[in-house]
């Protein structure tokens, strides 16, 4: 993610102080002075990090503290909040409700990814259960109706727009009139946008606000812009009634903090960021549990939700069953792959553990392991189901590789490096053999087996040594309140 070197630099600064025998005045300016070098250089305003700084020496006073007070902690604890006070403006203006019409305007200059952005707010809300529709008001820019058709068509949203008609305002009330009788509850409206900001694009705006009457408007900005973004929104915040917005191209950019900072400073809370160029690559933008991760302290509360959403409630007990019982299949495995896929980009999900931060995850590594994944499944959809549910690798003769390979368009050395990797995950997997697990979902009995010696047997060794080795391990869990909550939350137990 964009921000992850941000949050390494920070990360290192406050480790760097914990290394640190004695913490005093000179310990907590030198972490202070290298979290503001951090945040100047991902371009966050001045001002921003200036008032934060002073906040900080103001919430840890050294010399107030006692001697058996935790300063690290403390100071920590202050670098989140004010971290946290900088992106935090309050709620948006409105937030549209399930079941109840509501139209939602999206303004911004082009190229800020604003149509695609439409297409990923109303996929979003359709796998929560609405009723989303788009209308193209876009009569600008060429090619504009045909992306959103597209984009549209291929996440079954539908869509209103048109090739002949010129004027925005008439296409745009035109879709809205058309969805409220279809009962959409929520329509989403996409307007024009420009290369610059120019008086014709916010008169545009104006007319088709006031002819669709929006209960809110998204303001959708390109992350990489930096600090331009406060005279941007700004601007846009003057000509119409800007309740959100939503920062894109997350994924690219070492400027994004500016991006951050600035539409903070407007007091427009963002409400989505855009993590990648994929219809599921959109995350809520939640203050506490973002600033949590880019700090390397996790958001272990997004991860069990996350594996809770992936995991259906009636495979939960089964799968734990086979994990008790050792035994791993290459049909498990793929079941498992799925789960991942589910989660989202691998990177976003481990930045939700303690302990690990996204600049351990090497840039283009992580399209490079969500690919490999998606090349074992489509090798194992040629597999039989003796082979998918046999516990022995050997069954795997050469002529059975051959056959796999030809089946699924991959080479022999790709089918073998596959079946490597199922050696591997069967070792880890056959950790858990002896666990019990009683019928019906009760995890007591599996939380007094769960313990930190156990899953330290478990995770790989490079997880382990970015958790922090068993202490890190153990704080982990007492994080989490106790094995029986996370065990319990994870997998569906009371």
């Amino acid at each position: 993610m964009v921000l992850a070197q941000l949050g390494g630099s920070i990360s290192r600064a406050l480790q760097q102080m914990s290394n640190a025998t004695i913490i005093d005045e000179k310990v907590l300016n030198n972490c202070l002075n290298e979290i503001t070098r951090a945040l100047l250089q991902s371009d966050v305003r001045f001002e921003l990090v200036r008032d934060m700084q002073t906040n900080i020496k103001r919430l840890v006073n050294l010399d107030d503290l006692a001697a058996g007070h935790n300063k690290r902690k403390i100071i920590q604890e202050a670098v989140l909040k004010e971290l946290c006070k900088i992106l935090d403006p309050g709620k948006p203006s409105f937030t549209p409700k399930k079941g109840k019409t509501s139209v939602v305007m999206f303004v911004g200059l082009q190229g800020s990814g604003k149509t695609t952005t439409c297409t990923k707010y109303a996929y979003y809300h359709q796998r929560n259960g609405w009723k989303p529709a788009l209308v193209c008001a876009d009569t600008f820019r060429a090619g504009a109706f045909d992306q959103l058709k597209q984009n549209a068509t291929k996440a079954k949203i539908p869509f209103y727009g048109s090739y002949t008609e010129s004027d925005p305002v008439k296409i745009a009330v035109e879709g809205v009139e058309r969805f409220k009788k279809e009962n959409c509850d929520l329509i989403i409206v996409d307007t024009s946008g420009r290369h610059k900001q120019e008086a014709s694009l916010f008169e545009e705006m104006r007319q088709v606000s006031e002819a669709t009457k929006p209960d809110l408007v998204i303001f959708v900005m390109d992350s990489s812009i930096g600090q331009a973004a406060f005279g941007q929104a700004q601007a846009f915040k003057q000509s119409v009634a800007v309740g959100a917005v939503i920062i894109t191209k997350m994924d690219g950019h070492a400027k994004g903090g500016g991006a951050l900072s600035a539409v903070a400073a407007t007091k427009s809370p963002v409400i989505f960021i855009g993590t990648g160029e994929h219809m599921d690559e959109f995350e809520v933008f939640d203050v506490q549990p973002f600033v949590s991760r880019l700090l390397g302290m996790g958001d272990l509360s997004g991860f069990v939700d996350k594996i809770q959403k992936a995991v259906p409630m009636d495979q939960q007990p089964e799968l734990l069953q086979k994990l008790s019982e050792g035994h791993f299949t290459l049909r498990i495995m793929y079941e498992q792959f799925q789960n991942i896929m589910k989660m989202g980009p691998i990177g976003q999900v481990l930045s939700m553990l303690p302990g690990f931060s996204q600049e351990l995850m090497p840039k283009g590594r992580e399209k490079e392991s969500q690919a490999k994944v998606k090349r074992f499944m489509t090798m194992m959809d040629s597999m039989t189901n003796e082979e998918l549910d046999s516990t022995n690798p050997k069954i795997m003769t050469e002529s059975r590789i051959m056959r796999i390979a030809r089946g699924s368009g991959r080479m022999p050395h790709e089918v073998l490096e596959m079946m490597e990797e199922y050696k591997r995950l069967a070792k880890i997997w056959s950790k858990m053999k002896g666990l019990k697990i009683p019928k019906k979902g009760d995890m007591s009995a599996l939380s007094r087996n769960m313990n930190a010696q156990h899953l330290s047997k478990v995770l790989p060794p490079e997880m382990m040594n970015q958790i922090g080795g068993m202490g890190g391990l153990q704080n982990l869990m007492k994080q989490m309140g106790s094995a029986k909550d996370m065990m319990g939350g994870m997998f569906g137990g009371k």
